[in-house]
């Protein structure tokens, strides 16, 4: 079926309401390349792992069924239509972290999480089936907007070089592999040097991969941690544990009184994971500018009830604190630059998203890799932390208007990072109040000049 789409018209789908069904090999072509990279990045995924054992106290096989059933549900996306590579609301995961550790550990912190990521995945359905996202963010001032988002990622930093921090236990690998991984991703000298040469075109499509490889080698070379001992077979999720410990099926229900107190965090989390669903758009929309051959019907209200259903089911099977997000942007990048090559390169972009994730699962059932990367998950998520890190400063700093908004954010960002949503939230929201008054705060007026830049424009003019 997959084969007769006409150029400029969709890819074959069964209508579902809001959802569009596409099956492998019969709606999308299934495209081997991303589902080899899809085997290996699993251990991107893996590295959520260190997290629960440490916050949760899950043993590593029960943290492996939570990263199991999220990755089943990864596939939701591509299959209900929607073009992405879905992933972890990965600049939130320090505000989530900080937010439950506030909690006793044990049933009460796992509670705090369970009650958490029910109340995120019910406000993005109902925000999807209300088509009311795009308001409720737009409501937000720029200036409190950019300082949550600026906030997250100062929290991301500090939480891998704070005191006990991951930097304490790898600063050798850690070290070398972001510095390698910021040339890697965001240099402009490695942009120019991979139009010149094959190879590194490669290395740059295949993401932070050949990092996380690298790190399985200097880790032993410094004695930051052991070789990996590579083993055969099938990998043992404990699902029975995760259900009879660690979920509403053997703690209960979390009490009414943890939704409430949960809410300015909720709030938190969704505004920076608006954002990640305004880049998924974006991205999307620059990839067809290029593919005119293949109309791809990218909808937030669609792509908010799956990723609010996605919470709200892993909220009762078994709670995650990367939280379900709505994109993995390093990877979709990947799969939309390879989508751009042209319909030789990758037929339809469920095809790439597709059997990308399909790849992941697979490598999560592999024990051979699950082994490989055991050893360096700490690392692993480290550096996923402080590439999110550079990223969600960026992005705050550009969702700023002027002066005022930078300063109000500046100091938002950092009482978010060091303590929490709810005191954000009432900083941001008095000074916002104090600098512009109420016009601005309920009407989004704002000085959207940098004066700096009107300053040199007009020496410019003079000499």
């Amino acid at each position: 079926m997959w084969k007769n789409r006409k150029d400029g018209k969709e890819s074959p789908f069964i209508p579902a309401g809001p959802f569009k069904l596409r099956l492998p090999f019969i709606h999308y072509k299934f495209e081997w390349p991303d589902y080899v990279q899809g085997l290996l990045m699993c251990a991107v995924d893996l590295s959520a792992i260190p997290l629960m054992t440490e916050l949760l106290g899950m043993p590593f096989e029960v943290a492996l069924a939570v990263v199991m059933l999220n990755g089943l549900l990864y596939l939701t996306h591509h299959l209900l239509g929607d073009p992405v590579v879905p992933g972890w609301i990965t600049p939130a995961i320090p505000l989530i972290m900080a937010y439950v550790s506030t909690f006793a550990e044990g049933p009460e912190r796992i509670h705090a999480l369970i009650s958490f990521q029910l109340t995120l995945g019910l406000f993005s359905i109902l925000l999807g089936v209300t088509g009311l996202a795009k308001k409720v963010v737009n409501l937000v001032p720029p200036a409190l907007k950019s300082g949550i988002i600026m906030g997250a990622g100062f929290a991301a930093v500090i939480s891998v070089f704070q005191a006990g921090g991951r930097f304490e236990t790898f600063p050798w690998t850690i070290s070398i592999a972001i510095g390698i991984a910021f040339y890697l991703i965001f240099s402009k000298h490695f942009q120019v040097l991979k139009t010149r040469n094959s190879f590194w075109s490669l290395i740059g499509k295949l993401g932070i991969f050949p990092i996380i490889i690298l790190a399985v080698i200097i880790a032993p070379i410094f004695g930051e941690a052991s070789w990996p001992k590579i083993e055969w077979g099938f990998s043992s999720p404990d699902f029975a544990t995760l259900w009879s410990q660690y979920t509403v099926f053997g703690l209960g229900f979390p009490p009414l009184m943890m939704f409430v107190t949960g809410l300015p965090t909720v709030l938190a989390t969704y505004i920076v994971l608006f954002g990640d669903v305004l880049q998924s758009k974006a991205i999307v929309d620059e990839a067809c500018e290029v593919r005119t051959d293949e109309k791809v019907d990218y909808n937030a209200n669609r792509a908010h009830l799956i990723f609010g259903g996605r919470n709200a089911v892993m909220s009762i099977l078994g709670s995650d604190v990367t939280m379900c997000g709505p994109m993995w942007s390093a990877m979709q990048v990947v799969i939309a630059e390879r989508f751009k090559e042209g319909k030789q390169a990758m037929n339809s972009i469920f095809g790439g998203s597709g059997s990308f994730r399909w790849g992941t699962n697979t490598g999560l059932i592999l024990l051979p890799i699950v082994s490989l990367v055991q050893p360096i998950l700490g690392i692993a998520l480290a550096l996923t932390l402080l590439i999110q890190g550079y990223v969600s400063v960026k992005i705050g700093i550009l969702e700023s208007r002027s002066q005022r908004d930078l300063g109000i954010a500046g100091i938002t960002g950092a009482v978010l990072a060091t303590k929490g949503a709810a005191y954000a939230f009432a900083v941001g929201i008095l000074l916002c109040l104090l600098i512009y008054g109420k016009k601005q705060f309920f009407t989004g007026e704002n000085d959207e000049t940098f004066t700096k830049d009107l300053e040199r424009k007009d020496l410019k003019q003079v000499s």
